[in-house]
């Protein structure tokens, strides 16, 4: 049965993502305003909310860009709505990201929408689609970092520094670890069309541990280590400190006590 093309409603932006976007913001707020002296809990609500919304707008450009590039049967899977409970694996996409973020700082999105690829033509449109997720994930940490690396700091309140500071670590960390070329990640998904038939059938079987097994890998300490150190890195290039990123980490994990030194902005 042919799809037809997606309509006002499948493009609709679902009640569900802006629940979400405005806890992010009431959240963000309450970071901002120090509101009732629930600062660390404030900040777990405005990193989760706003990774939520950045997993979101990651698989929305997976399903924008294959829209574009000739699957029309996006719009009837809900893809363009925003509602991450349209995805096709809400554990992987929604539940597994933010169990990393909340057990080890690692920001990892998983792959969600089902692309129907053979309504798309030519390699460099299937290449594109899988690494579309991932750039979002760069334009989100350039936004999150840009007060930083813009000196625009003056007058942001220390605890919201330390959140934006920890949420552009999420980003960076994704955007990294989605473009390895691992299957099941997109990395491998952009270079996966210019592999011969052969290869990709070889390592088909691996594509539901490809997540499972870099999260693995990263619990090795020197890796873990040695990735970390690349992360901070960046960062600092972007302008923003070890012990911003490390502070709003502290502050995140608002059930463990918050150093004494983030507390008072350092």
């Amino acid at each position: 049965m042919r799809a037809a093309a997606p309509t006002r409603s499948d493009r609709r932006i679902s009640p569900v993502f802006l629940g979400i976007a405005a806890v992010t913001a009431v959240a963000g707020w309450a970071v901002w305003t120090e509101y009732a002296d629930a600062t660390a809990f404030a900040v777990f609500l405005f990193v989760t909310g706003a990774w939520i919304v950045s997993l979101c707008l990651h698989e929305y450009a997976h399903a924008r860009t294959a829209l574009h590039s000739g699957d029309i049967s996006i719009g009837a899977k809900g893809y363009l709505t925003l509602n991450p409970l349209k995805y096709t694996h809400a554990l992987l996409s929604i539940v597994l990201p933010v169990l990393f973020v909340i057990m080890g700082g690692i920001g990892l999105p998983g792959g969600a929408v089902f692309i129907e690829r053979g309504r798309i033509r030519g390699r460099w449109r299937h290449s594109l689609i899988s690494a579309a997720g991932p750039l979002t994930n760069i334009l989100f940490a350039v936004v999150c970092t840009a007060p930083f690396w813009l000196d625009a700091l003056s007058g942001v309140p220390a605890p919201f520094r330390f959140a934006l500071a920890f949420l552009a670590m999420l980003q960076v960390t994704a955007a990294i670890l989605n473009f390895v070329p691992i299957p099941g990640l997109d990395g491998y998904g952009v270079i996966e069309p210019w592999l011969s038939h052969g290869i990709r059938r070889q390592v088909e079987p691996f594509a539901p541990f490809g997540l499972i097994a870099v999260f693995g890998v990263l619990w090795i300490p020197e890796v873990n280590g040695a990735f970390f150190d690349a992360i901070d890195a960046i960062l600092r290039g972007l302008g923003v400190s070890d012990f911003e990123t490390y502070c709003g980490q502290r502050f995140y994990r608002f059930w463990q006590d918050t150093d004494a030194f983030c507390r008072v902005g350092g």
